[in-house]
């Protein structure tokens, strides 16, 4: 939880979710670590971590982007893959080793498509050998190296939409939305496993990320050359229109003073009519704080169910002061 520290005159804030266009061959970090560089002293970060084979959306954290991570986790996912056919590898796309290989001839149109259907809606899916998943504190991807096979849970992921685009032969092209932490190379193994050639994943690119597309990304050059320039970073999604989703609890300009000093906020001081419906029902007690003018004042956790003369409807704490601006 945190409240938003407002720029000074003559200051350019630079925070928010900046929608990179990831190159192949690079790891998000190695994206993060050039715009760190560049950027000088502020603050990067990133949500969603893309193999250094796939492109598309990475979502760069500025500034006070960096701690709202969190928040975004439920942002759902587009994706365009290749799948091959009949051919199997360890780490369950292109880059690594081939372990078996199998005909495809007998495969028909009407197979593929049955199959990729059989994966549409909440299913379980077990996080590949190579991947960033920790079990007993070490990641997967440590174990993998040193041929070790580790028993992994399976999770429950949902995948909205899966449509087949095209079939070159033993190469399926395919769109794919689906929720948080969805393995497109597991997703094609199975479907290779469900067709019984085995498959592995061929392409990738991410498309969509909640609200940032692929046709708005920029590039690192681009980012990089308007940094340097002292213009605005390209399309750079506010921490408000990041946090659209989270219902919004409108304040008082007091108690708004109040929240960004790190005060709670009294029933008495909430605009309920203004304010986001049902933000002291269900389990997501996350709400953010607005003054009267709607402006982001901060991330705060609900305390209470019923209005009371001296009750406490929410909590803003704030971070360490990591303000960054530019002139």
């Amino acid at each position: 939880m945190f409240a938003v520290k407002e720029c000074g005159p003559q200051q350019m804030c630079v925070e928010g979710i900046l929608n990179v266009a990831k190159p192949s061959g690079w790891t998000s970090h190695d994206v993060v670590a050039k715009l760190r560089g560049a950027l000088k002293n502020i603050r990067v970060g990133h949500a969603g971590t893309l193999d250094p084979a796939a492109t598309g959306v990475l979502p760069i954290l500025l500034g006070r982007g960096t701690r709202i991570a969190e928040y975004l986790l439920d942002w759902d996912k587009e994706y365009r893959a290749v799948l091959r056919l009949g051919q199997t590898t360890d780490t369950l796309d292109a880059t690594g080793t081939v372990l078996t290989e199998c005909p495809t001839d007998a495969l028909t149109s009407e197979s593929i498509h049955a199959a990729c259907a059989q994966f549409l809606g909440e299913i379980e899916q077990v996080p590949p050998m190579y991947s960033a998943v920790k079990v007993a504190g070490v990641p997967l991807y440590k174990s993998a190296r040193a041929g070790k096979t580790i028993e992994r849970e399976s999770r429950r992921i949902t995948v909205y939409d899966l449509r087949v685009l095209t079939i070159n032969g033993r190469d399926v092209t395919f769109h794919v939305r689906c929720s948080k932490g969805t393995y497109i190379r597991t997703l094609c193994a199975d479907i290779g496993s469900v067709l019984k050639v085995g498959g592995h994943l061929l392409q990738l690119m991410r498309q969509r990320v909640g609200p940032l597309c692929v046709e708005d990304a920029c590039t690192l050059d681009e980012a990089i050359d308007s940094f340097r320039a002292g213009r605005p970073l390209p399309r750079l999604l506010t921490l408000d229109a990041a946090l659209a989703h989270v219902p919004a609890l409108i304040v008082s300009d007091m108690a708004a003073e109040r929240a960004r000093h790190g005060g709670g906020i009294p029933f008495q001081a909430v605009q309920w009519e203004r304010s986001a419906k049902g933000v002291l029902t269900g389990d997501r007690r996350t709400v953010c704080v607005k003054d009267s003018n709607e402006q982001l004042v901060g991330i705060g956790l609900v305390q209470g169910h019923e209005p009371s003369e001296d009750g406490v409807v929410a909590m803003v704490k704030v971070l360490a002061d990591i303000q960054q601006t530019m002139s």
